[in-house]
């Protein structure tokens, strides 16, 4: 695959992780402040592209960390691990 593409995927993928992050963080600042709630069906949909910075952004500002649902977040992040894994033992990436 050509350097660039890659590039711009790991690009993508930075973003989408730090949107992640960003969206958990701020969710817990407006639940905190009794203001609008980002609905928990998106907060579940951007974990599933960047469950890097969903799970930081859980573990960091104690949010969503009881619920049952958000252990899909977990989930999620296995998968990316073992996705990113494969994909660099199979030479498509680094």
């Amino acid at each position: 695959m050509d350097q660039m593409i890659k590039l711009a995927i790991l690009a993508v993928y930075i973003i989408l992780n730090i949107v992640a992050f960003l969206m958990y963080v701020w969710d817990k600042h407006k639940a905190k402040n009794d203001k609008w709630r980002t609905p928990e069906a998106t907060l579940i949909a951007i974990a599933f592209f960047g469950p890097f910075g969903a799970t930081a952004g859980m573990q960091l500002v104690r949010h969503k960390t009881r619920k049952p649902k958000f252990k899909l977040v977990y989930l999620f992040l296995v998968l990316h691990i073992i996705a990113i894994a494969y994909l660099a033992y199979a030479g498509y990436i680094f």
